[in-house]
This record gives structure tokens, C-alpha cells and sequence, in this order.
């Protein structure tokens, strides 16, 4: 069913949408463009592949986007696979460095897939169902900037933008009188950005841009660029900056990013960053990063109020994030590895494949054994190399040192029994130590 009643004041309710451009009435135009009875509305926002992965700073951007599908509209995410050549200089004190052709091309691939599993994960798994959907595309800019020649574009669209307003803006400034000055590149990356609106509105009738707080000078240009050369009324909306609790940005810069890629952050990890943030944070992040209603968010803070040591606000945030962005099967994961971990759980140990066990210990040495009879417990740490020979390494195991999935051991001599020391899917977890783990591949069981 269609979610369109009043998209624009929900969003600025929940905190999603924090300024609307151009400024004084903007927001009233815009309320009565999207209202209900009256044709679908094309947004789009666009993501840079300046890595292979979306972080969970570009989810408001998504979230974003799936409002205004959710509200009968259609969206666009562009992928910059051109303008991620140039670098976006937006919020930075010097330029970013150069990448390569064929790694930016590798980069717009893999941020193609990851947008279209978050919308696929969306309307599967977070949609009531229904006509009311709207359409979404995953584009690559390269498709149109690629072929412009340099020429044909500065007659036309930049014949349109003006270098004053280029120039007034405090980011562009601030570099222009930094030592390192800013290049021709980057100076002209508002341009091509801009281009993309136009493009897109020639195109496919776009009339909303969306980016975050620190994207306004280039929502700027794409707003003058649009309404110079086609005098349509257009529109900027700005999405909050995710920050970590020191203030910075969450992203690959700051060397902080949360991924939403499984090889690069997996699904336990997501999972549990969402678990792990404040109860000063959460109810924020639960209007964010969400889609359950105003009223159930409210319902559950109430209740923990009521009991904060069952952490219930967490637990749904990291289920609700963690199953847009992996799926059923990867928050069911999360939910597998939490109980392995904090709970020595050995029945999610044995229902663990080894991407799982991978993935929760990354560091974690493996070996891959043949169990001999009578084998026992000190004869496994050290063909495991997880103890040292002698006396010592005898003393780690008596003195407690040591567990078999998650059940300490004291006796050396214990001998493995299959079904307890040795998994059904033949796997044994060792522990050494608080933090020393080790995984052990048995063969020919």
C-alpha cells in the first residue's frame, strides 16, 4: 500500500530530511508537488565509488530514497563512475587522491550491486507489498559524461553556471587560500554534478536532488544549473551526517567506516555496531535508519524505560539495518554468531559455515587435524600450536586457561569426545586465554 500522506513532514518529523533548497517557500512547493492524487515525482541521489562498498553513512541517503519510493514516487541512485575520476572536494582541507580508470570502473560495479540488493532487501523483506511502490534505477554517470565533449560542455551547461557563486561558497574558499590551492578538477566537480540533475531531469523528469549536509553547494549548482536551462522549479533536500562519538564523520576518509559489504563488514559486525550504540543515540537512529512508524518507535523506547537491561531499542535497531542491508539470511547469521560468541552457544556453533566462523574470527589461526585415538585435550592445543611444550603449556590447562567450545577444560588428559569436544560439522572452537582463538578443521571423521 502507498505511504505517501504527507512525505515531507514525516521525514522532517523523523529527522531524515533536514533542509529543503532553495530556501523561503520551498518546503510549501515541494508539500504540494508530492502530494497524494498527483503524478509520481522523480528523486534521485548520487554516490561516488571511491571504495567497493557502501558504508553506513550513505544509509540515511538510502533511506532517503526509499521513502519517496514507499510514497509512490520513483528514484534514481547515480552512481559518480565519472565524477569519482575528479573527487569530490566537498568538506575536505586537500584533494583526494587520484584513482585509476579501471579501479573507479571496478568501485561503480560493486556500488551498482550493493544499491540494487538494498533495494531488492527493501521491497522483499520491508514492504507491506502492494501497488503502491514506486519505480527505482541504479545508474552510472558515466553513461552520459563519459561521451560529452569538453567543448559542447562548457558552451551549454557551463555557459549557465556562474563563477561567483562557485567562488562565494566557504569550502571552496578555504581551499583556494589553503598552501596546497585547489585544482582545476576538483573546481569543476560542482559542474559536472550539476550536469547530472539537468540530465536527469531532461531524462527522467527528475525534480528532487538529495544529498547530505555537507552536499548543499553542489545541490546548489545542480538547482541552478536545472532551473536556468529549462525554467522548472526543482528542489534540494539535505540528509543528516552520520557521526561516531567523537564528532567525525563516519566514512572511508576518516578510517571509521562501517561497511555494507559482507567481504568487507560482516553481517555480526553490522549487527553488532547497532547493538552497541547509547540509549542517547538510539531512538534517533531508529527514525533514521528504519522504517517502522513514529508510534512503534515511541512504544519501544517506552518499554525501555520500563527495562533497560533487555536493551530491546538496540536489538530491533540491528535487526531492522542489519536485514536491509544483508538480507533474512544475514541477520539470521548475526543472530547465529552473537549466540556463539557471548553465548557459547554449541548449537550455533554447529549450524555455523565456515564463512561464519571466518568472518567472527578473523585473526583466528586454523588447522586442519585427524583425530587419533585417544587423543586428548593437550595433545590438540599443541598440535594446534596454541600452547608452548612443556610444563608450562600443561599449567595453561590446568589453571583454566583453556576451552573447548566455550566449556573450559582443567584435566589435559581429557580425551575429545565427538559431539561434545568435536562439532557435528566437525569443527572444534579452541580457546586460549581470554582472546586466542583457534579453529580446527577435522578431517576424516
Amino acid at each position: 500500500m502507498r505511504d505517501s500522506a504527507g512525505l515531507l513532514a514525516a521525514q522532517c518529523e523523523r529527522g531524515l530530511f533536514q533542509e529543503v533548497f532553495p530556501g523561503q517557500g520551498a518546503e510549501e512547493q515541494l508539500a504540494a508537488l508530492l502530494e497524494p492524487g498527483r503524478p509520481p515525482v522523480t528523486a534521485y541521489c548520487g554516490f561516488d565509488p571511491t571504495a567497493d562498498s557502501l558504508h553506513v553513512g550513505h544509509l540515511p541517503a538510502v533511506a532517503a530514497l526509499l521513502h519517496f519510493q514507499r510514497a509512490g514516487h520513483n528514484v534514481v541512485a547515480v552512481v559518480g563512475g565519472a565524477t569519482a575520476r575528479l573527487g569530490d572536494p566537498s568538506g575536505r582541507l586537500r584533494a583526494r587522491e587520484p584513482l585509476a580508470a579501471e579501479r573507479v570502473r571496478d568501485n561503480a560495479r560493486a556500488l551498482r550491486l550493493c544499491l540494487w540488493r538494498l533495494f531488492e532487501n527493501h521491497r522483499r523483506l520491508l514492504w507491506a507489498g502492494g501497488p503502491g511502490l514506486g519505480r527505482a534505477e541504479v545508474l552510472d554517470n558515466a553513461r552520459w559524461l563519459g561521451r560529452r565533449p569538453l567543448l559542447g560542455f562548457l558552451c551549454g551547461a557551463g555557459g549557465r553556471l556562474r563563477m561567483g557563486t562557485l567562488l562565494s561558497r566557504q569550502g571552496c574558499r578555504e581551499r583556494l587560500r589553503s598552501a596546497e590551492g585547489m585544482s582545476l578538477a576538483e573546481f569543476v566537480y560542482p559542474a559536472l554534478q550539476a550536469y547530472d540533475f539537468l540530465h536527469l531531469h531532461r531524462r527522467r523528469g527528475c525534480r528532487v536532488q538529495l544529498g547530505g549536509a555537507d552536499q548543499m553547494g553542489n545541490i546548489m549548482s545542480g538547482y541552478e544549473l536545472v532551473t536556468k536551462m529549462t525554467g522548472t522549479d526543482v528542489f534540494g533536500i539535505t540528509v543528516p551526517l552520520i557521526t561516531s562519538t567523537t564528532g567525525d564523520k563516519l566514512g572511508k576518509t576518516a578510517g571509521n567506516a562501517v561497511w555494507l559489504n559482507r567481504d568487507k563488514t560482516s553481517p555480526f559486525e553490522l549487527y553488532q555496531f547497532f547493538v552497541r550504540q547509547q540509549d542517547n543515540i538510539v531512538e534517533k537512529y531508529l527514525k533514521l535508519f528504519t522504517f517502522l512508524p513514529l508510534e512503534e518507535i515511541a512504544h519501544i523506547m517506552e518499554m525501555h524505560a520500563k527495562e533497560p537491561e533487555k536493551w530491546g531499542p538496540q536489538k530491533r535497531l540491528a535487526a531492522e539495518v542489519t536485514k536491509l542491508v544483508h538480507g533474512t539470511e544475514g541477520l539470521e547469521s548475526a543472530k547465529r554468531c552473537t549466540r556463539a560468541l557471548y553465548y557459547s552457544s554449541v548449537e550455533a556453533l554447529e549450524a555455523m559455515s565456515d564463512q561464519e566462523l571466518q568472518e567472527l574470527f578473523k585473526q583466528a589461526p586454523s588447522a586442519e587435524l585427524v583425530l587419533e585415538p585417544g587423543m586428548s585435550v593437550l595433545d590438540l592445543c599443541r598440535k594446534a600450536n596454541a600452547i608452548q611444550d612443556g610444563p608450562s603449556g600443561y599449567q595453561k590447562i590446568t589453571d583454566g586457561g583453556v576451552s573447548v567450545n566455550g566449556i573450559r577444560v582443567t584435566n589435559p588428559e581429557t580425551v575429545l569426545i565427538l559431539g561434545q569436544h568435536i562439532l557435528k560439522n566437525g569443527v572444534s572452537l579452541l580457546r586460549v586465554g581470554k582472546k586466542n582463538y583457534y579453529i580446527i578443521k577435522w578431517l576424516q571423521l
